[in-house]
């Protein structure tokens, strides 16, 4: 999406096209430890949201920097569905994601299941199940749960596992994998 006037293109839209060749020729570091393995020199993200209908595919960080644009388009895309309330989402969280899609060597875009959670939604989830935390990372902007047609919720969590950047939780009943940047742990089944 190149935003373009008449004379001339914009920083955003110059980045895209910039993004959109150089993604197919960036390296990724299998070799390096943790959270940047697979990550690359460029960072994409490619999302769905069934809730809302919405898509994005963007390179949101390119060399060592994160782009102020796409960061903030993620966190719209995250926000609670249910209030339209939107919080920044930890970026350390947008890593993870982005990484643990390149371990498992997908172009499908995630399923976003959920993202940032208000507080009335989450207090409104944990009326309804045992398993929504009461003080969940969701609040803080610093958890995704997501899936993926072509992957099962076991490859899903094994990739996010091999990022070693935060808490994975299976939920295989439901069909979906929570990815955050907390400390490193893992749940479920």
């Amino acid at each position: 999406m190149a935003d373009m006037t008449s004379s001339s293109i914009s920083r955003r839209g110059l980045l895209g096209a910039f993004a959109a060749t150089a993604v197919v020729a960036a390296p990724t570091y299998s070799n390096a430890a943790g959270l940047l393995r697979g990550a690359g020199d460029i960072r994409r993200l490619r999302m769905f949201s069934g809730r809302t209908g919405e898509r994005i595919d963007m390179i949101y960080w390119i060399e060592g920097q994160y782009i102020a644009d796409a960061i903030k388009e993620v966190n719209y895309f995250m926000r609670d569905w249910r209030t339209d309330d939107v919080k920044s989402i930890d970026t350390r969280t947008l890593d993870i994601l982005a990484a643990a899609h390149n371990l498992m060597d997908v172009h499908e875009p995630y399923q976003l299941i959920s993202g940032y959670r208000s507080p009335k939604t989450n207090a409104m989830l944990r009326s309804r199940s045992s398993g929504v935390a009461k003080n969940s990372r969701h609040l803080r902007g610093q958890a995704a749960d997501m899936t993926l047609a072509s992957r099962s919720v076991n490859q899903m969590a094994k990739a996010a596992m091999a990022c070693n950047g935060g808490g994975v939780g299976r939920y295989s009943k439901s069909n979906f994998v929570h990815m955050d940047c907390g400390p490193v742990r893992t749940w479920g089944a």
